[in-house]
């Protein structure tokens, strides 16, 4: 089964001749511009990041890391999710303004350089998820050939694997404003909390971690693997935390969830 769609995905990027990949470095969009560069060659793919006050400097340079190793040519733009209308004010449709915006980025490299599409890392897992970034996809007619075959997170990560891509494996990751609740301003001093504030928990090595930020509160998720190492190093945390600018640190006992913030929309 993993094999036919995996065939059913080249032949969807053979179909499109030319690409613009939306590349971010996770496992999805690298997985992507792998298979992409091999069906289509270098020549035929451009990987683009979109550098923003949402996007950590630890991605960035595992994304130029990343196209490197697989030796696809690729261009970093400068964006800015805080200057978009409507976006700030963080509402359910957050996640619509900035891909919509990230796409009006992306179609004019497309346009002007001569590739025939657009396409980025939605897979079939997101299908079943509150997603507003597929519909201004599918407004501006972005393509997602991993989606479009049925492609899972899990078949994903075993293909990467088998592909000898280092992200095989690699903690999922989503911009740092979906830290943020719903509802409540986005700025980028609260980025900068939660930037902070994940990268010193990495260094505790927790695998995946989200600081969920209410106002300030400090919502700690992790897997519950890792949960014994949050109430081991409790103090250090707390400390760390409390100057990063969080008044109270707190540990969720349902652990990692991906979307966890969305439990509020329903």
């Amino acid at each position: 089964m993993i094999d036919e769609k995996y065939q059913k995905l080249v032949s969807i990027l053979r179909e499109m001749e030319s690409v613009v990949v939306a590349f971010s470095g996770g496992v999805d969009s690298t997985f992507l511009l792998k298979v992409a560069v091999d069906t289509l060659g270098k020549e035929n793919v451009l990987a683009v990041t979109a550098d923003s006050e949402t996007y950590p400097s630890t991605e960035l340079k595992e994304a130029q890391i990343l196209a490197k190793h697989i030796g696809a040519n690729h261009r970093v733009i400068e964006t800015s999710e805080l200057a978009i209308p409507g976006y700030t004010e963080n509402d359910k449709n957050r996640c619509y303004f900035c891909k919509s915006s990230l796409f009006d980025h992306l179609i004019p490299v497309m346009e002007r350089e001569g590739y025939h599409n657009v396409v980025y890392g939605v897979i079939a897992d997101d299908m079943n998820e509150f997603r507003p970034g597929m519909k201004a996809a599918k407004e501006k007619g972005i393509r997602g050939p991993l989606q479009e075959a049925n492609l899972f997170k899990d078949e994903i990560r075993e293909l990467s694997r088998e592909f000898d891509l280092p992200t095989w494996n690699k903690p999922s990751f989503a911009c740092l404003s979906s830290r943020i609740a719903y509802g409540e301003k986005i700025t980028m001093e609260k980025l900068t909390k939660v930037e902070r504030a994940e990268e010193f928990l990495k260094t505790l090595e927790i695998r995946q971690v989200r600081v969920r930020t209410h106002q300030d509160i400090a919502r700690i998720e992790v897997e519950p693997n890792d949960m014994k190492i949050v109430l081991e190093k409790h103090v250090a945390i707390t400390k760390v935390l409390n100057e990063i600018g969080y008044k109270y640190i707190t540990l969720d006992l349902v652990g990692y969830k991906s979307g966890s913030m969305n439990k509020v929309l329903s």
